[in-house]
């Protein structure tokens, strides 16, 4: 699990399990607030046989987040 600070949320990949396998996703929280957090799931077309090999490819996407929106939303480096 790799995880990025902002400055009002916190953002850690993850692994969502499926039916078909497993998706990347990050999930974002504000910083220091109870709660769960919102899952984004990322790289929507694959799917993942491991939650591991998810997670890793959720990580990758999160070196690529930028920032997250007053709302929560993910705001990507364009590649």
């Amino acid at each position: 699990m790799a995880r990025k600070e902002f400055q009002h949320y916190e953002a850690v990949s993850a692994a969502v399990p499926g039916e078909a396998g497993y998706s990347a996703a990050i999930a974002v929280k504000g910083l220091n607030a109870g709660g769960a957090p919102t899952f984004h799931r990322v790289l929507d077309d694959q799917k993942f046989k491991t939650a591991l090999a998810a997670d890793q490819a959720a990580a990758q996407e999160l070196e690529r987040l930028i920032d997250v929106t007053p709302e929560g939303e993910l705001m990507f480096a364009q590649d």
